[in-house]
């Protein structure tokens, strides 16, 4: 029976309407396309696809979105994971498949996909990008431009994926900050929700070393005696 459920709904699913998303704008606007059932899985796309009417051009357009985010929502939309297609050139064959992502390009590839499906409302697709995030192994420059995208594109309430950012600057940032100075700098002035989340983990981590650790600290004077 459940055999046969599943194969009546993948008849219902691909004898849907086909709609066309038009996604971006200006020269990177792509045409997609996907079947109807598809798009209702997403609370935010249904609402489309509710004012479509069937007597016209079954059509979507979601100018603000990025192309290559929504092409891998429509991915696994189909096949429930996405991979990312390398466009056919010498420079995106010098690092192999594995290698560091030394511009952290491939950290915020998937991060897009993230804020994607928080916006779409789909928490596999979340879950399953935030999995593909942690698999990424990243530079100084890299993980910082990653926590910049982070903190400017998320809620401050998603601790899901700030905690882990702030989690390892507190942990490694004393050192790694050295690599990326001036890049530190402006992230910690510039958006001070990723200093303060940084700076709470440090003084927890502190906190819960004991009282000892802390009066070992020597104590000086906020200022000097005249």
């Amino acid at each position: 029976m459940a055999l046969v459920n599943s194969l009546l709904k993948s008849i219902s699913f691909l004898t849907a309407p086909i709609v066309e998303i038009y996604v971006g704008q200006g020269e990177k606007q792509t045409k997609m396309t996907a079947h109807q059932t598809l798009l209702l899985d997403s609370p935010f796309l249904s609402e489309f696809v509710d004012k479509l009417d069937s007597s016209s051009e079954r059509r979507i357009d979601l100018p603000d979105e990025d192309v290559e985010a929504f092409g891998c929502f429509l991915q696994f939309g189909y096949t429930r994971d996405y991979t990312f297609s390398e466009p056919d050139t010498p420079a995106s064959s010098e690092e192999p498949e594995g290698a560091t992502d030394k511009s952290g390009e491939e950290l915020l590839r998937h991060a897009r996909i993230y804020t994607l499906a928080e916006k779409l409302g789909l928490p596999a697709l979340k879950s399953l990008a935030h999995t593909k995030i942690h698999r990424v192994d990243s530079t100084p420059r890299g993980e910082l431009s990653y926590a910049r995208y982070v903190y400017t594109h998320t809620s401050r309430e998603d601790t899901t994926i700030r905690r882990p950012v702030a989690s390892y600057w507190a942990a490694r940032g004393h050192l790694l900050r050295h690599d990326v100075q001036e890049a530190w700098e402006s992230i910690c002035l510039e958006v001070p929700e990723f200093t303060t989340d940084v700076l709470r983990i440090l003084m927890d981590w502190k906190e819960k070393a004991g009282p000892e650790q802390a009066e070992s600290t020597p104590r000086v004077r906020k200022r000097l005696r005249a």
